[in-house]
């Protein structure tokens, strides 16, 4: 079967008609100098995230919570002096 294709003029004229035939589930590619280069397609919905849903899956080093050692601890104090972002 063959899918049809519209150059990158065509997909700016037509954009809302082509979303549509992506969402439908028809295959849209645009071409570029009569080279396909990109497949419109839909975002696939994600479900709603479930509290304890990786429960088992992810472990937690035993080690986590002990106080880093001196090495390692010049990073973090050099990083507490830099300035923060008022940005939430």
């Amino acid at each position: 079967m063959l899918v049809p294709q519209f150059s990158v003029q065509e997909a700016k004229i037509q954009l809302s008609q082509l979303i549509a035939k992506a969402l439908a589930g028809e295959d849209v590619v645009i071409t570029l100098r009569k080279t396909p280069v990109v497949r419109l397609e839909p975002i696939a919905a994600q479900g709603k995230r479930r509290f304890g849903s990786l429960k088992g899956k992810i472990a937690i080093d035993e080690r986590f919570q002990d106080p880093l050692p001196e090495s390692e601890r010049g990073s973090w104090d050099l990083a507490s002096n830099l300035p923060r972002s008022n940005q939430g």
